[in-house]
């Protein structure tokens, strides 16, 4: 399908040896789970709002409004870079599909199944199109609230992400055309492009709620927010500054950002999506902060420098994120269906009552790890090579990685540890 090429100061021999340590990226793996912490954090606040009430609560809630879909956007630059990363010169476009398919098939339905239990115990409506458009993955393509985010709520981002894999096998190659020398020039070009999405949705796209405003000050029309923050075509600029990223770090010309400069970076840009237009705030513009944190916990690891993302429990965190992030948004609804509108907790027990969700959430996400995510992707997730070609490794050393690709957020595709 694609290759990496020989990127300078990261090309070796085709016949290189077994990946070293250094080559390894499970600071990625680690950073996924942070990033699922965040749409965690979001959710639990507000659809259990009974656990965080009075001030404290509403200033909470406040803070941590923005932080799901941060981290959702985080996980949309990563996965266009670990696909880039990692992409082989002896793959196919229908093996590519297939490992992507068997990655973020399976999980779905399961969580889709279980989702549908809450949904229809609780009536909640549910049109017809709805149910079909979120069990194909199709949902964030409807400017409707009820669609795009019917059954599991989270699920609306695999919608963004099957778009990405579809995509991908023809849009690596010609990305990889663009010289070295250009990439900062194009990844400009990508970052005014997200800036253009942000105008078009303030100044073009219809700014008169139709059914609801989405956002919490209620200054903008769903249509608006659907259109920087749902719609696949406007996501996949972040997609496609990850694949670049990818390059410019293959090409070591990415500039000497450490990982704690690189860390405080997205959260300070966090703190500043806070104060920017809503629109601003909760899509790309904000998330592209995250970006230099992904190539500098890319570049620790290469250089086996300290990061606290590569401990062995963090990195177990991060290879059962697909999994906590597809499940924890039905732990925290059923949550909220069991406590009921009316009842109210202090703050340190509700506090209490959100870590029991979050340990719960975990548990579960372990649950469908080890029972349905890594056993089918190790039985049919294989890299299937080219007819008539032998295995060989891709063309840089580093492209081969422990860390699963973060894809909404994905896990590992094969018993090789490999992310593709």
């Amino acid at each position: 399908m694609v290759t990496r090429g020989t990127d300078r100061g990261r090309a070796t021999s085709a016949h290189a040896p077994a990946q070293t340590a250094a080559s390894r990226l499970p600071s990625l793996t680690g950073l996924r789970f942070v990033a699922a912490l965040l749409v965690f954090a979001t959710h639990v606040l507000w659809y259990t709002p009974q656990l965080f009430t009075g001030d404290t609560g509403a200033d909470l809630r406040d803070t941590f409004t923005l932080s799901g879909s941060y981290g959702v956007g985080f996980f949309f630059i990563l996965s266009g870079f670990v696909l880039t990363w990692t992409a082989r010169s002896d793959d196919t476009t229908t093996s590519f599909w297939r490992r992507r398919l068997v990655k973020i098939g399976p999980m779905h339905l399961v969580t889709f199944a279980l989702a549908a239990v809450l949904v229809v115990s609780t009536d909640r409506p549910t049109r017809t199109v709805d149910w079909l458009a979120s069990l194909t993955m199709q949902q964030a393509w409807f400017p409707d609230i009820r669609t795009s985010s019917a059954v599991n709520g989270v699920a609306w981002s695999l919608s963004c992400e099957f778009f990405f894999y579809l995509a991908f096998p023809a849009l690596l190659p010609v990305l990889r055309r663009i010289r070295e020398e250009w990439l900062w020039p194009a990844v400009a070009t990508v970052l005014l492009s997200i800036v253009g999405v942000f105008l078009i949705a303030t100044y073009v796209v219809n700014d008169q709620p139709r059914l609801m405003a989405f956002s919490v000050s209620g200054e903008v029309s769903f249509d608006q927010v659907w259109f920087v923050y749902f719609f696949p075509p406007a996501r996949a600029l972040e997609f496609v500054l990850g694949i670049l990223l990818a390059r410019i770090v293959a090409s070591g010309r990415w500039p000497r950002i450490g990982l704690a400069p690189a860390f405080a970076l997205a959260v300070a840009g966090y703190v500043v999506a806070q104060y920017e237009p809503y629109l601003a705030g909760t899509a790309g513009m904000a998330t592209v902060w995250t970006a230099p944190l992904i190539a500098a916990a890319a570049v620790a690891d290469l250089k086996g420098a300290p990061s606290v993302f590569r401990r062995p429990t963090m990195v177990f965190l991060g290879e059962i994120s697909f999994a906590f992030y597809m499940v924890h948004w039905i732990v925290v609804m059923t949550a909220s269906e069991l406590l009921g509108p009316t009842r109210t907790f202090s703050l340190p027990v509700g506090t209490l009552m959100a870590l029991a969700l979050l340990l719960a959430a975990v548990v579960c996400a372990t649950v469908l790890y080890r029972c349905v995510e890594r056993p089918l992707v190790r039985r049919f997730g294989r890299h299937r090579l080219n007819a008539g070609r032998t295995s060989s490794p891709p063309a840089s050393a580093s492209v081969t990685t422990t860390a699963p690709a973060p894809s909404s957020p994905l896990s590992t595709d094969g018993p090789r540890r490999v992310p593709e």
